[in-house]
């Protein structure tokens, strides 16, 4: 089904796998050099045509168009006032898919909203009304382009399928974008992923993407990689087919993707009144590719992520088959992602020896589309989802999409079957909407299914499990009334109904400036939207208290900052700080606090042992060696250390909330994503990494760090710092702290304390 390639590969003539560089010779009757061939990638090209500075192993990235939501705008623009903007130098699209229920805090979420609109008409952006589009079908349908690169804050901008290089990254990078910087990277692995066969009846996109994550997450085989897809498998697939496996490339951790495009896109772009922006991409006759996941179609079966985690995967016939056991195996895998905070058990799913659900949702990035709705009303028509527990919910991902769904009765037969068809919002990817009761067990064809994403809380006592299942079989087990079904066990006619777009349903309601700023417009503020506080510069020497020790091999975004309800509050950086680590470690931010008297009294002029009684015999402990610390050269902080910090979410406020609080680092064995070190970065927090086993950790939670000359050590370019552990015992430990590669730029925001205080000079 799948086959992962140890080492690099050539593709010949977009077909042909070739391993060996002397029968790539022998083919060609040329002298092919692994250097060049590897310029004939797709993606080669795309980052060439934007990078600005001349050297295509350090790239300077400036992207043609920016996206943002409202859970990110307001945090993003923000910061850019705050650092100087005067006008979105770029197309910047403010889409409202992620708060759009205005069902939580009050005026909040409509304020940020109305934030938006003004933003869009004071610096000339574009401004998406809620409920008109989710983030991303908004870009597939009005900024996707061949050749194309778009910034997006938010982890699956991906659209790849449609000849764009998309990537997510945490807002300070938008920022960097609209203050006329750049996107700063090492030129990216780029590895092939090859499309043989042609996916079976019923098999729909996310079985594909699903069985790619199981292949390589856990191996990050394409970790920080660009994606690139091609071979003969590709041109068997629709163009919804395409985006649907694209959008969850994002979970194998890569950094972005690209397709090779044909006439399938054009007429996509067609559709769309776009066809000027179609550009035929294929990599060139020789093109090497630093690794290849060979992926036959033809025998990917109806796959389901079960909890908690996209990559834990299985066939749905592996889980029927064996049921006790798998379901077994998740409840094991439980307790290490629930640190036992819950009792948490499966086994009352099996009912007559078979899987029950209690919900069914298609929605999102993911499972909006088109043909996914098609397909699953065609699965449905004529059948019931009865009057149990089980319940049905479907988002087409656009109001277009629902539009076109409704003419050509795809919404009837849904309805007719009891499933609720609701307006465009991502609120049950992330646990906006749709929480299912505690101990329920919910199907989903969106993104992601963490621990507690769904929106249960495990402070609280509860617990939600989500698997992730493509839409095809989420319809056929609705079909069967909540009892899990691959939907290549039912017998159905699918019509293919063609799509039409109506561009009026965007140009009777979006506000589109056209580009143009209009500086008279005031911005409106509402009273949950606040400034970033001040934030001082790196010292001379830091002392840190580890205050949370995470051993979860994998922590996520969600873990760092929670979803759901706390997206309100994103627009508040103190109030939304308040919940940091509240599911993983409730006790963080009252240790956090504590340990940022010190700093509040240093910054006062005051002795930050005064402040802080425990301080003293650290304190004491330090002077036996390096006498001459006291407030004028110090500075006190907190860290977390978790093994791998950063998987899932863009969201810069994993990192953000953790340094209004007071927090001054990261300690690692490594860093899940490129995006989250570089929100730790841009917030003036040090990306250390340790090489020590988690298991057996020099330090741990209560412990103090002292890292002397850290600001000579970054300003030397130094790639580590030498650092003594401070125990509860008062011993004294020699450790060193990695800090991986820095740019020049990444160095100075350090020093600087942020990307603000950077960019205010």
């Amino acid at each position: 089904m799948i086959r992962l390639y140890d080492k690099g590969v050539y593709l010949l003539n977009g077909t042909e796998i070739v391993e060996d560089v002397e029968e790539v010779r022998a083919r060609t009757g040329k002298e092919i050099q692994q250097g060049e061939a590897a310029k004939g990638t797709m993606a080669y090209r795309i980052l060439k045509a934007h990078n600005t500075s001349g050297n295509m192993e350090r790239l300077q990235i400036r992207f043609d168009k920016l996206t943002s939501h409202d859970i990110t705008f307001v945090g993003i623009i923000q910061t850019a006032r705050a650092s100087g903007l005067e006008k979105f130098p770029i197309p910047y699209v403010l889409t409202n898919c992620h708060n759009s229920l205005c069902a939580v805090g009050g005026t909040i979420n409509e304020d940020d909203h109305m934030f938006g609109l003004t933003c869009a008409k004071r610096y000339g952006g574009v401004y998406v009304p809620p409920h008109q589009a989710v983030i991303h079908q908004y870009a597939r349908e009005m900024l996707a382009g061949g050749g194309k690169m778009i910034l997006g804050s938010d982890s699956h901008t991906r659209y790849g399928a449609l000849g764009t290089m998309a990537m997510g990254e945490g807002g300070p990078e938008l920022v960097k974008q609209l203050l006329n910087k750049t996107y700063d990277i090492k030129m990216p692995g780029v590895t092939a992923i090859y499309l043989d066969g042609e996916p079976m009846k019923g098999v729909g996109p996310q079985d594909v993407a699903l069985a790619i994550i199981g292949a390589t997450f856990g191996n990050g085989y394409v970790n920080n990689k660009v994606m690139e897809f091609v071979g003969p498998g590709v041109e068997k697939l629709s163009a919804d087919f395409r985006i649907g496996i694209d959008v969850m490339t994002t979970e194998t951790t890569c950094l972005s993707s690209i397709w090779k495009t044909d006439e399938k896109i054009r007429e996509f772009y067609e559709i769309h009144g776009r066809e000027e922006d179609y550009k035929e991409l294929n990599p060139e006759d020789a093109a090497y590719y630093d690794g290849m996941v060979y992926v036959n179609l033809s025998e990917i079966k109806p796959m389901i992520a079960m909890p908690f985690h996209p990559s834990n995967v299985y066939t749905i016939d592996e889980v029927n088959a064996n049921l006790k056991d798998v379901l077994h195996d998740v409840e094991q895998k439980a307790l290490v992602s629930l640190d036992g905070a819950v009792d948490y058990t499966l086994q009352d799913k099996i009912v007559d020896g078979k899987l029950y659900v209690e919900q069914g949702i298609i929605a999102g990035c993911a499972g909006g589309g088109f043909e996914n709705i098609c397909a699953a009303a065609d699965i449905i028509r004529g059948k019931y989802i009865g009057s149990d527990e089980f319940t049905f919910s479907v988002y087409p991902a656009s109001t277009p999409i629902y539009m076109e769904l409704v003419k050509n009765g795809a919404v009837a037969d849904l309805m007719q079957a009891g499933t609720i068809v609701k307006t465009a919002f991502c609120g049950p990817c992330f646990g906006a909407g749709d929480t299912p009761a505690n101990n329920a067990f919910s199907i989903r064809h969106s993104t992601r299914n963490f621990p507690n994403r769904e929106g249960s809380k495990l402070q609280s006592g509860q617990i939600a499990s989500v698997a992730l299942m493509d839409a095809r079989s989420i319809a056929a087990t609705a079909a069967n009334k909540g009892f899990l079904t691959p939907a290549t066990d039912m017998d159905v006619e699918y019509k293919g109904r063609k799509y039409h777009f109506d561009q009026n349903i965007y140009a009777n309601r979006v506000f589109d400036s056209k580009g143009t700023a209009d500086p008279s417009v005031e911005i409106k503020f509402g009273p949950n939207i606040k400034d970033w506080p001040a934030m001082a510069a790196l010292p001379e020497n830091l002392l840190l208290k580890v205050v949370s020790e995470i051993h979860d091999p994998v922590t996520t975004t969600d873990e760092l900052i929670p979803s759901g309800e706390t997206s309100s509050y994103r627009s508040n950086p103190l109030g939304l700080a308040e919940f940091a680590l509240s599911r993983k470690d409730p006790a963080y931010v009252g240790r956090a606090k504590e340990v940022q008297k010190a700093e509040k009294a240093i910054e006062a002029g005051e002795c930050p042992a005064e402040a802080l009684e425990e301080l003293k015999p650290v304190m004491n402990k330090i002077h036996e060696t390096y006498p001459e610390i006291d407030r004028t050269n110090l500075g006190v902080g907190s860290t977390i250390f978790a093994v791998k910090p950063g998987d899932g979410s863009a969201r810069e406020q994993a990192a953000s909330c953790q340094k209004v609080l007071g927090g001054w680092a990261n300690i690692a064995n490594e860093y899940a994503t490129k995006r989250y070190r570089s929100n730790l970065i841009n917030w003036g927090m040090l990306p250390f990494i340790t090489e020590e086993n988690h298991e057996a950790l020099s330090f741990r939670n209560g412990d103090y760090i002292f890292v002397p000359e850290i600001r000579k050590v970054i300003d030397e370019k130094a790639s580590e710092a030498k650092a003594y552990v401070i125990g509860a015992g008062e011993e004294w430990k020699e450790i060193l702290l990695r800090l991986g590669d820095l740019t020049d730029a990444e160095r100075e925001i350090i020093l600087k304390g942020c990307l603000i205080n950077y960019y205010r000079g």
